[in-house]
């Protein structure tokens, strides 16, 4: 994808800038706190993913951002989470290590920070869990060995087998990294490690066969694997998506993974996108951001000790995650009174006339957030991917009612 300047109208003029936050608060609406957070301990990264939205799209604020987060945004942070839990009773909270490549901050930052957040948090009677998302060109015994003491869980960003992964995930003289990252997931899937394989993450690409990505993924035994859609909207348009147009190639390139890993004999792995799904089939609520109506309960600090919104935002336009917050000053309480941050907690309310219409907005939740973005209607439209999503979930909706009939008969 191509680095863009959009040329947008005034960020007031847009939803959810003029969402009216004081009239939903007079209508007895309360935003619930955030139990995840995200906090990026380096904003570089050793390879240059040409699919990589953090480098590659409209944001490009991590330019100005310190390479490393240091000790004392790390120390203010944990005193703003443990304030934020001590607030909200929390009993526990989630924080996810990412970057950039958040290996590259070294094992002593990561054990430093660990260590600090764990440590103000056990002073308000508050559990932390932790994981850390990473390409995987690091992960070496070291870092595993830290991570088995302090308990982090590893996710993997992986595409599969060695021309998949070759396609996007390369280094910036264009070598591939298949080789080094495979060889790290299978020093962390096997053996004394496996219990803090938290899964792989793999981003779609629509020239990647589905099925053979699938198998490349489930031969290192994840427990999870999560299918990500590459990021764009109606302005800029992920690979292979014409925006409006009725075809449906992600749902295609999803069904065929669905269709295998759903007739399987035994679950080979957790996906998520599809259980995620399944679940809101069945009535209960979504936990991912990617389908749904459930509220977004997560908040990033950016290695300066700004205080964003989700990062996948930047993917819309320049200062798209800004909150204009710092944990140096700011209690995490202010940023979910945030226009933004409201409209991503208030479910349905926050959907445009099309997905509100829609006989599947409650599964759907309108797609994932950054992807409803249009540089004319803001966040007020339907995803970029509403063919694909509305395909693919009428597809699990149809196995899934069938098999379930299929099991009432049985009875």
């Amino acid at each position: 994808m191509q680095n863009r300047e959009p040329n947008r109208p005034p960020p007031e003029t847009l939803f959810p800038a003029k969402l009216d936050v004081e009239g939903l608060l007079a209508s007895g609406w309360r935003p619930l706190a955030f139990r995840q957070f995200i906090l990026k301990l380096h904003s570089r990264c050793d390879l240059a993913c040409r699919h990589c939205y953090v480098y590659e799209m409209a944001d490009q604020s991590w330019k100005a951002q310190p390479r490393r987060m240091s000790t004392t945004v790390m120390d203010h942070t944990a005193s703003r989470i443990a304030e934020h839990a001590l607030t909200h009773g929390l009993g526990d909270i989630e924080i996810i290590l990412h970057g950039g490549e958040p290996l590259l901050a070294g094992r002593d930052r990561v054990d430093y920070v660990v260590r600090a957040i764990r440590a103000a948090a056990a002073d308000v009677g508050t559990r932390v869990r932790v994981s850390i998302q990473t390409n995987g060109i690091r992960l070496d015994d070291a870092f595993l060995r830290l991570f088995e003491e302090l308990e982090i869980r590893v996710g993997v960003s992986f595409d599969g087998y060695a021309e998949a992964h070759d396609r996007q995930r390369r280094f910036a003289d264009g070598r591939g990294s298949h080789t080094l990252v495979s060889h790290s997931i299978r020093r962390l899937a096997g053996g004394r490690y496996h219990g803090l394989f938290g899964g792989l993450l793999c981003t779609i690409d629509l020239d990647n066969h589905p099925l053979d990505t699938y198998e490349a993924l489930i031969a290192f035994d994840p427990p999870t694997v999560d299918f990500l859609l590459p990021h764009g909207n109606w302005s800029t348009p992920p690979p292979g998506r014409v925006a409006g147009a009725p075809e449906t190639p992600y749902a295609d390139w999803l069904i065929a993974v669905f269709d295998r890993w759903y007739g399987a004999a035994t679950m080979e792995t957790e996906v998520r996108l599809f259980q995620e799904i399944m679940r809101l089939l069945s009535g209960a609520a979504s936990r991912s951001e990617t389908v749904g109506l459930s509220p977004s309960l997560m908040a990033v600090v950016e290695t300066d000790g700004s205080i964003e919104q989700s990062d996948i935002l930047k993917s819309a336009y320049q200062g798209a995650a800004a909150t204009g917050l710092h944990v140096l000053r700011d209690p995490f309480d202010a940023a979910l009174l945030r226009p933004a941050m409201v409209a991503r907690q208030i479910g349905v309310r926050a959907l445009g006339p099309t997905c509100t219409a829609c006989d599947i907005r409650a599964i759907c939740g309108g797609g994932q957030y950054a992807h409803r973005y249009s540089d004319i209607e803001g966040f007020l439209g339907p995803s970029v991917y509403c063919p694909d999503l509305y395909k693919l979930i009428a597809h699990i909706s149809e196995r899934f009612a069938r098999d379930i009939a299929r099991l009432k008969g049985n009875l």
